[in-house]
């Protein structure tokens, strides 16, 4: 029988759907119901590294887990009401088959969806997945709030874009059989979220990952549930892993450390722990002095936990891949003693080799609250020496410390196997994760080609920095417009007089009226109830060769003649045997005897500042022959700037003949007028919105139709 699991996280205010399989390299029995405990902590970095502060403290995030079925994976089978009682006395377990496979490539595991707003973690459990060699990931869908579409995560080497979706309402809809919700709220709100999963009709089961959740608040949500037919797990619970299956949440630590400790195939131990930080470390000592970890999982160290220790060394007994079974347990409390009477009683028939952590705090004078809320004695029986003596007293295997525990664990396991109770498991290489490239980079281990080359900003510093000057330079220098186009357009810092001629240039070209045909389409556009973008797009996309977009024609013909030496007449006259209108001469209004006021001021600011101006005494030679020929034919201002610009770049003597060439065939120049008429049209666009305009309709009468 095949069974899924399936997740249900949300992160920081977003949920994510996860769906597990069991490993094919087990059976599951029929007619046997196990809960598959699936602790999936996200507080993990992409390496597994534990984040356990800030905004990830007080993330909010749950798990669905489906079907509950697949003996073995992570079964809280002691601790369910609604589970089936016989399941502690017979044991829904696994059957063992060879690890690997014969035919084995990767594990073919049915998909787990599970989602993070954290990209890192999604990633991280994703590669534990390749790792313990699952043919798909374990992650098939993320829940978002407000958001759907994919997120790319590596499965191997190959990318992948796992689903996401916007609601719990909608992944539970999509996902019926969905029916565990583990949740990573903060104590502050772990409760609440926590109460309104199990109030879902799908939801069966609510583990809570946050510490120091109101013991009230827990009560709370236990009795309800236990009322709703549900069952809570938690609070306080980090992660679990069941080895060569999937890992889930940072337990187990980075992937270097799964595969350090052999966590990517099955061993023959079952490991129960309260701590979810000593259960990382006790997995790396199973896998030193044995054939490693069947299944590791921490209860959580909250005082009202939802599973025992026993629940889990009863379940262990059960499996028959497990053939010891290691107990890491602490002070306060009395949940070691039940473990206690179990072993009295016979109900555990596998070697168990305990050790209760605290054993330090009779050093101190008055009582002492450790790590966890439940890691506190309050007396004698609740005492870490007392838990250790009595486990000894019921046939535990008990060091005399925690340093001996390793010693203790090793030697229980030589014994089992000289008695040929376990064949240890045969060691294969797992497969080979493919390093990240920007890992592999600047560890130097690879090279890469860029795809993008920039000269003009850099942002990889502590602050911005255009043409390699800081930003904070450009605030206190008092940079101007014109200073930052100089360094992000021309990579220098231009000489006063020629930024400032640059700004004067914006400031005159930022708007003609609203007659001219980029304002008359902004203004259309607006009032079609476009937004700002698209108001200004339509104008901008009018400039061009008759309007506004001659500056660098002007520019270009002007030189070219200027440098060859030409006449007035003999420029002219040749630009009219080629057919094409002299750039920057001739205007729609203005004529000789009334000159374009911008034109006039630039040349007054150009010839007062500029080395030279050569460039635009000769254009102004020119005009006075174009006059000759037409009123109109005046020197325009796309030809005084582009003839002026020829002037301020020859002149600063910063830039070269081939540079100035550059500039020009690229069009610098144009620019300068597209960013001033930029300003006019946005201009345009928030006063036809302003005065609430309505749609335009061309009057009839304005229309010539003919046929």
């Amino acid at each position: 029988m095949d069974y899924e699991i399936r997740c249900l996280v949300p992160f920081l205010g977003s949920h994510f759907l996860s769906v597990f399989e069991i490993s094919p390299g087990f059976d599951v029995l029929e007619e046997k119901l196990i809960l598959c405990f699936v602790l999936f902590t996200l507080f993990s970095d992409i390496n597994g590294n534990r984040s356990l502060g800030g905004s990830l403290r007080s993330a909010s995030a749950s798990l669905v887990l489906d079907n509950w079925v697949g003996r073995g994976l992570f079964g809280l089978v002691g601790l369910l009401g609604a589970l089936r009682r016989d399941l502690l006395e017979t044991g829904g377990c696994l059957d063992p088959k060879p690890w690997p496979p014969d035919n084995f490539s990767r594990a073919p595991l049915k998909r787990c969806s599970t989602t993070t707003s954290s990209s890192q973690s999604s990633a991280c459990w994703i590669l534990t997945s390749f790792v313990v060699w699952r043919e798909t990931p374990s992650v098939a869908g993320i829940i978002n709030p407000g958001a759907e579409g994919f997120q790319k995560l590596f499965f191997g080497q190959e990318e992948i874009a796992i689903p996401v979706h916007s609601t719990i309402e909608a992944s539970c809809a999509a996902h019926p059989t969905a029916d565990v919700f583990i949740n990573f709220a903060s104590f502050r709100s772990a409760a609440a979220s926590s109460m309104a999963a199990l109030k879902q009709p799908t939801i069966r089961v609510v583990a809570i990952i946050a510490e120091g959740v109101p013991e009230s608040d827990a009560k709370q949500l236990i009795a309800y549930a236990r009322a709703n037919n549900k069952v809570v797990i938690g609070p306080a619970t980090v992660g679990g892993i069941q080895a060569g299956a999937f890992k889930i949440g940072d337990t187990a630590g980075t992937i270097d450390n799964i595969i350090h400790c052999k966590l990517y195939r099955p061993g023959s131990v079952g490991f129960v722990s309260k701590s979810g930080g000593m259960s990382n470390e006790l997995y790396n000592t199973v896998a030193r002095v044995t054939d490693g970890l069947f299944e590791g999982i921490a209860i959580g160290g909250d005082v009202f936990p939802g599973s025992t220790l026993s629940d889990h060394v009863l379940r262990f007994n059960n499996i028959p891949q497990v053939k010891l079974i290691v107990v890491l347990g602490e002070l306060g409390g009395r949940d070691e003693y039940s473990l206690v009477e179990a072993l009295k009683q016979g109900k555990v028939s596998k070697p168990v080799v305990a050790w209760v952590s605290g054993t330090c705090a009779r050093l101190f004078k008055s009582e002492v609250q450790f790590g966890h809320a439940g890691a506190k004695s309050g007396g004698e029986l609740e005492s870490a020496q007392a838990k250790n003596e009595a486990l000894r007293d019921a046939g535990a295997v008990v060091p005399t410390s925690y340093e001996a525990l390793e010693t203790a664990i090793k030697e229980t396991f030589e014994k089992l196997v000289e008695q040929g109770k376990i064949t240890p498991v045969k060691e294969f290489k797992p497969p080979q994760i493919p390093e990240d490239l920007n890992s592999a980079i600047k560890s130097g281990k690879v090279r890469a080609p860029t795809h993008i080359i920039s000269t003009i900003s850099d942002d990889r510093g502590e602050e911005p920095c255009y043409a390699g000057v800081p930003m904070s330079s450009i605030v206190e220098q008092g940079y101007g417009v014109g200073d930052v186009i100089s360094l992000l357009w021309f990579k220098r810092s231009l000489p006063r007089y020629c930024t400032q001629f640059i700004e004067i240039c914006i400031m005159l070209c930022a708007d003609h009226g609203p007659c001219v045909s980029g304002a008359h389409n902004t203004i259309v556009t607006a009032r079609a109830g476009k937004d700002l973008v698209s108001s200004l797009v339509s104008g901008l996309l009018t400039i061009g060769p008759r309007f506004g977009g001659a500056v660098d024609d002007a520019a270009r013909y002007f030189k070219d003649a200027y440098d060859r030496n030409l006449t007035p007449y003999e420029f002219v006259e040749s630009m009219k045997k080629k057919g094409i209108r002299v750039p920057g001469i001739g205007h729609r209004i203005k004529r000789g005897d009334n000159r374009d006021k911008r034109v006039e001021l630039l040349q007054a600011f150009a010839r007062t500042h500029f080395p030279s101006v050569k460039y635009m005494e000769y254009a102004v030679q020119v005009e006075t022959y174009t006059l000759s020929k037409a009123n109109n034919l005046v020197l325009n201002v796309d030809g005084a700037i582009g003839t002026l610009f020829l002037d301020l770049l020859a002149g600063s003597g910063m830039f070269s003949k081939q540079e100035i060439d550059e500039i020009v065939d690229i069009g610098y120049l144009n620019g300068l007028f597209v960013l001033a008429r930029s300003i006019g049209l946005i201009g345009h666009t928030f006063d036809q919105k302003r005065l609430k305009q309505p749609l335009y309709r061309h009057p009839w009468e304005d229309v010539l139709y003919t046929k």
